[in-house]
């Protein structure tokens, strides 16, 4: 029983020494991770593209920060502007089209643009839409929930698609 405990903790002792120099052979610096950061943005912009390869009827316009809006209905209300309440229905998808989030039937999602705790991409995108219009954003991950996801139901570096409804703006 004596040894079998020296052994175990032999063991124990050694794998963690070995866990450590593992640990410093790791020669990372800021241009590996700018290059990491290019590198999964190219292949995120590939598969945005792709996705839209196969929805080409959708009329999307890209902006500079990288997400894309496509206004497939439009209404006749005022313009959403920064600071303005938008009361909305949305449904958020990722690219192979599993539903993450969905407004319920009765009710609606209710946020402050540019000031609440929603994805910015949604922020972004809400600016450009009028009461009554119905758009559908994509948002690159990092307009979205980024490189963790949100630890619920949208996968770390997730492209989101999202199917929004702007019903109402209040002050």
């Amino acid at each position: 029983m004596f040894k079998l405990l020296i052994f175990s903790f032999l063991i124990i002792i050694f794998s963690c020494s070995e866990q450590q120099e593992k640990e410093k052979e790791v020669d990372w610096n800021q241009d590996k991770s700018t290059e990491l950061n290019k590198n999964l943005s190219m292949e995120e912009e590939i598969n945005i593209d792709l996705f839209l390869e196969e929805h080409k009827d959708w009329k999307v316009q890209k902006t500079g920060s990288g997400l894309r809006y496509w206004i497939y209905e439009t209404g006749k209300g005022a313009e959403a502007t920064a600071s303005k309440t938008a009361e909305v229905e949305l449904i958020i998808e990722l690219l192979d089209g599993k539903e993450c989030y969905r407004t319920d039937s009765d009710e609606v999602e209710v946020f402050e643009i540019d000031r609440a705790d929603i994805e910015s991409g949604i922020h972004e995108g809400i600016k450009y839409l009028r009461v009554g219009d119905r758009a559908k954003f994509i948002l690159p991950s990092h307009l979205a929930h980024g490189l963790v996801g949100d630890l619920d139901k949208v996968p770390p570096l997730s492209t989101l698609v999202v199917d929004i409804h702007l019903i109402g703006l209040g002050e």
